[in-house]
This record gives structure tokens, sequence and C-alpha cells, in this order.
């Protein structure tokens, strides 16, 4: 047996990405595992995945597992839109920032960015790049893409969504919902996940997994049938076709067949918030978001947040500005989270001493 190459008891805040796999999913794992299940989708287990995710999203609903998030987003798109279509977003989405052009290259599409202070777009901002139809020298802008919770951690309200979606099917676009942190925007919320997707007028999402516990997965949900054209040659072209998609299924099943999502995320978010406010009146640090979700940004002085990373790793999210970003996950405990507040006042400390 390999023995374990790194310390179980370590926690950081880069990213919820860091965090291991759920205890739950590895055990649906194991139960899915043993014995042959038919290839690529024709399983018992995609097939009980469809049940769950018309049980959230509504009858119309289907799932076409993949991968991961970038996966998803391309896929979706890329279903949505005709070759010379473009997609509306933020210059902060992360189909634009951190996704290394893959929507561009590898989706054919154009992405038309637009500056949002807090993440959200609104149908106002939306009319900044949505224009142009007909004009043979535009890529014409067919697709609106929001993320929930958004980069920057905000969470849309239903009302929101439901506002953009109906401002964008007036102006014959469709809207596309990157949901790789769907579970903690419905855990601030307190809304269930179709209150904010289908009843809102989202046509195609990407359901997030593997931020909130899976080991690998996330899906492509299509909400309206009428607003996508063949995802299942698309998603063998993008190399996002699992051979042992029942692997995919089981975990997306574990999380979503139960109240897993739900309570990994509250936790998630409700470590962001205990950090929050462990941090929010110490000397120099200045708050920089809403804390909606798991991340937690802030502007700390410079030199402080090198010193803190020597026991805790998270990322600069503006190095110029000295903007960090904090990001708890669903096995943070309470213990990191004090431990980490006290890093960060001891560096404060040694730095005005």
């Amino acid at each position: 047996m390999t023995e374990t190459l790194h310390d179980l008891d370590y926690r950081g805040f880069a990213s919820d990405n860091y965090a291991g796999a759920h205890p739950e999913v590895l055990e649906a794992i194991a139960r899915a595992n043993g014995g042959h299940q038919v290839a690529y989708g024709e399983d018992v287990y995609t097939a009980e995945l469809q049940k769950v995710i018309k049980g959230h999203f509504g009858g119309q609903a289907e799932a076409f597992p993949v991968f991961n998030g970038t996966g998803a987003n391309v896929v979706g798109l890329q279903s949505m839109l005709p070759r010379w279509g473009a997609v509306v977003c933020s210059t902060t989405a992360h189909i634009h920032t951190d996704e290394n052009a893959a929507p561009e290259r590898v989706a054919g599409l154009k992405l038309l960015t637009v500056p949002t202070p807090d993440g959200k777009l609104t149908p106002e901002l939306i009319d900044v790049e949505a224009w142009g139809w007909g004009d043979e020298h535009r890529a014409q802008p067919l697709t609106v893409s929001i993320t929930q919770t958004t980069e920057l951690g905000t969470a849309y309200t239903p009302d929101e969504i439901a506002a953009i979606s109906s401002h964008a099917h007036s102006l014959g676009m469709t809207v596309h919902l990157d949901g790789s942190r769907i579970s903690n925007a419905a855990a601030s919320l307190g809304v269930p996940l179709r209150e904010f997707t289908t009843d809102a007028g989202v046509d195609v999402l990407s359901l997030g997994g593997t931020k909130n516990g899976l080991l690998y997965g996330e899906a492509v949900v299509v909400l309206n049938p009428d607003a996508v054209a063949g995802i299942p040659f698309l998603r063998k072209l993008d190399m996002q076709l699992t051979s042992k998609m029942r692997f995919v299924s089981a975990q997306l099943i574990a999380l979503y067949g139960s109240d897993l999502w739900l309570r990994s995320a509250s936790h998630a978010n409700a470590m962001a918030a205990r950090l929050r406010a462990a941090v929010v009146d110490l000397p120099g640090v200045t708050l920089t978001q809403e804390t909606q979700s798991n991340a937690v940004f802030a502007i700390v002085p410079p030199g402080v947040a090198d010193a803190v990373r020597s026991s805790y790793r998270f990322y600069d999210w503006n190095a110029a500005a000295g903007e960090v970003r904090w990001m708890c996950a669903f096995d943070t405990t309470e213990a990191d989270v004090d431990g980490f507040a006290a890093a960060l006042r001891s560096a404060l400390a040694a730095q005005s001493s």
C-alpha cells in the first residue's frame, strides 16, 4: 500500500479545489464499482442521475456528465451558438479569466466582456455589448453567461437572474449559467436550485461538483431543449465523454440525490462568515466584497500576505492593489479559521511594531 505523502491536518485558504473528496462521495464510487456496466453513459447510474436532475430542475432537464468545469462551459456554450456567435459576460467571468481561452479556441466563439464592480451583470450592462445584430463585421451577441456565485463571491438573487433572462430573451439571446459554486449560492440565498435557474429563465447550466466535494466531475444541464443543438456530438468532439461514466454519475447522485450538496456548501459558507467576522476589525485589513458564499476578499498591507502564506496558502486576486482571496471548503474547520485569523493578526502586529 502506498504511504500517505501529505499532512492530513494541513488546510489552506487558496481554493475549495484543494479539499479532498467527501467521504460520502468516495463511498458512492466504491458502491458503483465491481461488475460491468455499459460504457459511455448507457449505465444505470447515469439513468438514475437524470431522475435526480429532473427532481431539482424540472421534467424537461437533461444532464450530460463531463470531466470538469471548463469542459462543461465549453460544451454548453458551443451547443448554444453558431460559428459566428458571441457571449456577453463579466470581465471577471471564469470563462474569460481562468480557462486559457478554451471557450474561444476550442468552442470557437467570441467573448464580449463587460466590467462589473461586484462580478454581476445587469440588463443595462448586457446592453453595453449586446448590439450589432446583422452586421457581418461583428461577432453576433447571442448568449449571456453569468456565474453563480460570481468569481467575486457574490450571489445573484432569483429576481436578478429572472431580469437578465427576460431581457436577454427579448433580444433573441439565450442564457448560460456557470454554476461551479451553485450550491454555495443556494445555501446563501436559502432557496431551491430551481428558483434561480429553471424558474428564472436560464437555458443551460454548468452544474458544479468538484468544488463541493466530488473527486472530479461536473455536468452540462440543459434546461431549455430548444436552446441547444448537438450536445452528444460536441461532448465527444471536445474530449469530455468519459467511457466509465458511471463513476461521474454516481458522484453527482451522491451530491445532489441527498442533501449533501446543501450541507457541504452551507458549512463552507459558514466558515467564510466566521473568517470575515474574525478579520473585519483588524487594523490594516479592508474587505472589498460582500461575503455571500465561501469566499472572502480583502486588501492587506504589503508583505503581510506573504508572511501568512508561510503557514496558510492563498492567492493574490489583484496583486497591484494588495487584494487577496481566502476560500473555505466543505472540510474547513472552526479551528482552521481561528488559526488563520491568528496568523494574520500576528503578521499585522509584527509589521506595525
